[in-house]
């Protein structure tokens, strides 16, 4: 694990694309800081930009660092969610342009995985993360569900838990407005 951590951070420094495991599905990432490292995942992914992504933080301590105003509630949906939650907050800050929605939101994941945890402490600032597949593609279960040309075309692979069989499921997604209300996106 160390060995791909220390690797990871060194693409993600330089303002490539990784491919890795979370605390859900396998995920593309790179520095959510970087808008050119962004522009190449919705490159990969064949994706629109005005299609937001979320970002992944290792500590709950550092939702201030990137959104305006935290809502009480949220620390609380984190802390009781028995599943990974992402939260989708209003008026971004200190993260790369093309990575917030024209609203000004942007979805956030306080990572509950070892690995995640570890790179992103490591890294010292958030990472993307969006499922590993094509844009209207399925998102892959495992490892062994990722399409080669997205493999081949990341700047690296990250090891760690590849030969994993299990199904993995995305996260819940709530939006949550700086008022206190909510509404569910996924389950």
């Amino acid at each position: 694990m160390q060995n791909d951590i220390k690797k990871a951070v060194q693409v993600l420094q330089n303002g490539g694309v990784i491919l890795y495991p979370t605390d859900t599905i396998w995920g593309i990432g790179c520095d959510a800081t970087n808008e050119e490292a962004v522009q190449k995942v919705f490159f990969l992914k064949k994706r629109p930009d005005t299609k937001s992504l979320i970002i992944l933080i290792d500590n709950i301590n550092r939702l201030n660092s990137y959104v305006e105003t935290v809502p009480d509630i949220a620390y609380d949906l984190i802390e009781f969610s028995d599943k990974p939650i992402t939260i989708i907050f209003e008026k971004a800050r200190n993260l790369a342009k093309n990575l917030v929605n024209v609203d000004g939101s942007v979805g956030i994941r306080v990572i509950n995985d070892e690995f995640c945890n570890k790179l992103i402490s490591k890294f010292r600032k958030p990472i993307v993360s969006t499922s590993a597949n094509f844009s209207g593609d399925k998102y892959p279960k495992n490892f062994f569900d990722i399409n080669p040309e997205i493999i081949d075309n990341v700047d690296y692979v990250v090891e760690w838990r590849q030969e994993e069989s299990f199904v993995s499921q995305p996260s819940s997604i709530i939006k949550l407005w700086n008022d206190g209300k909510i509404k569910i996106i996924r389950e």
